[in-house]
């Protein structure tokens, strides 16, 4: 993938095309996971007998734990040799999967216990894959290479509902993790081989009250928002978590900017290229991924599809999305990020406002390509822009800017998430008709009930297209350069 032989940081050559494979299919595993049991979800209520709210937590306590994780990658990265770390991520991954494999239905809590496990890895490997490709590419082919890992990044977690939908309708709930088993086996064996330790160490001091206040402020923030969907804003213990949340990472901020050498280095945001890019994807993810929980629910409760067919709707877009991220790596390491996520925003933007428009009608092919064309603008904007932020940190502070953006994107997809199911919740219980209704006009009550369910729908898509035009507004913050280059690579 370069003309000289890269090397690595004891200076022996090593086969970098080989290496990005190992690291890109062992994260298309972990990633993947994020979202492969949201179809899943009323077959494993039934197996394992436990209710809605208690099956919840093999989502809402994965995303807790990879993003407690995320902060804390930044020192692992710069304290332990990144083969070593990498093949430890995956072996914890490997773990928390064979436990979920083996779960017996009269346990849910090891079902449970095997997703945190699993949380635990991808809160690792995702971060070191990031870190690593910014690490052996020149700055001026890392548009590139993050478009690569972007493929993973961005098209695993959209597969997962549709695969996951044609397991359980094909066959048994554990073959969804069964079948990760022997790809991680494999990816372990090839990284064994064809890993090399390519990030320079600098052997950071571990800061225990610095990962406490880490793990209870994400942790807490994190929970606050993932539940305001099913508790609403108004909950007493979703206002403590948050207000939780906010003041513990209110500590561990002013910890890490009064200490020398700061567990995670937040001085990153001194860069205004690196500030503007964070702050544009974080606003693109809560577009995008409000936006993906929104759908599903207008194509099965409106539509009357089930979760196979309303992932099947979204599969066009995830495809595109995949196809474009290493095109728009490559424009961005000719042009630059600013007319590519002016462009891509504009595109998202003007692609998510139909959706206000939504009826019981509404053709799905024309749902199929607008929502293909939302997943091409966000391709333009999410992997340049992070890449273009990447590019204006030194070297010694690529594994910080990565946890730091990764951080701000998650915090970020739980406050969209939160907003827009919240949103779509109060419309549709304010102009849900009255009960008394229902025994005198049926009919009457059905047709007032689809047409409150629409409004919160319309609601929720009005929040997602604002969410758009802030970050269409951001966009002219970008610098016209082509890149603010600091950092080197050891190839």
């Amino acid at each position: 993938m370069a003309n000289s032989q890269p090397l690595d940081i004891h200076g022996k050559p090593y086969n970098r095309t080989v290496l990005v494979l190992v690291l890109l299919i062992g994260t298309f595993c972990t990633v993947l996971n994020q979202t492969i049991l949201s179809t899943a979800f009323p077959t494993l209520m039934k197996a394992f007998d436990v209710s809605t709210s208690s099956v919840q937590w093999l989502t809402t306590g994965f995303l807790l734990v990879n993003g407690i994780m995320i902060p804390i990658s930044a020192w692992l990265i710069n304290r332990f040799n990144s083969k070593i770390l990498y093949m430890s991520a995956m072996s914890v991954f490997l773990l928390g999967t064979i436990i979920c494999y083996i779960a017996p239905t009269s346990s849910f809590a090891v079902l449970l216990i095997g997703r945190l496990i699993q949380a635990a890895g991808v809160g690792i490997s995702m971060p070191i894959l990031q870190t690593i490709m910014l690490t052996i590419f020149p700055p001026e082919k890392r548009g590139t290479a993050m478009g690569m890992s972007g493929i993973v990044i961005g098209l695993a977690p959209a597969l997962g509902p549709t695969l996951s939908g044609w397991i359980i309708d094909s066959y048994n709930w554990r073959v969804l993790f069964g079948m990760i088993i022997p790809i991680v086996i494999l990816v372990l064996i090839l990284a064994s081989f064809q890993m090399k330790s390519v990030i320079e160490l600098s052997k950071p001091k571990i800061d225990m009250l610095s990962i406490i206040l880490s793990t209870i402020g994400f942790g807490s923030l994190l929970y606050g928002f993932s539940a305001v969907g099913d508790k609403g804003w108004g909950d007493t213990l979703v206002l403590a978590t948050l207000a939780i949340g906010v003041i513990v990472i209110g500590l561990f901020i002013w910890r890490q900017l009064t200490m020398t050498n700061p567990f995670l280095e937040l001085r990153v945001f001194k860069s205004p290229v690196f500030t503007i890019a964070t702050i544009l994807s974080g606003v693109t993810n809560m577009a995008m991924v409000g936006a993906e929980m929104v759908l599903p629910l207008y194509i099965q409760n409106i539509r009357g599809e089930s979760a196979f067919h309303s992932g099947l709707t979204l599969l066009a877009g995830s495809l595109m999305m995949g196809i474009m991220m290493p095109i728009t790596g490559r424009i961005f390491d000719k042009y630059g990020a600013k007319r590519l996520a002016m462009t891509g925003m504009f595109l998202l933007m003007t692609a998510t406002a139909p959706f206000i428009f939504l009826t019981a009608q509404t053709p799905i092919i024309y749902i199929v390509v607008l929502y293909a064309v939302r997943m091409f603008g966000i391709s333009m904007v999410m992997m340049p822009v992070t890449t273009s932020g990447m590019n204006a940190l030194p070297m010694n502070l690529i594994s910080h800017g990565t946890a730091v953006n990764n951080t701000f994107r998650q915090v970020a997809s739980s406050i969209g998430t939160a907003v827009l199911i919240s949103v779509l919740s109060s419309v549709t219980k304010n102009n849900v008709p009255s009960n008394h209704m229902l025994k005198t006009l049926p009919l009457a009550f059905r047709d007032k009930a689809i047409d409150a369910t629409l409004s919160g729908y319309h609601a929720a898509f009005i929040v997602a297209v604002i969410f758009c035009v802030i970050g269409f507004i951001i966009t002219f913050f970008l610098t016209s350069k082509k890149s603010t280059i600091q950092g080197g690579t050891q190839a």
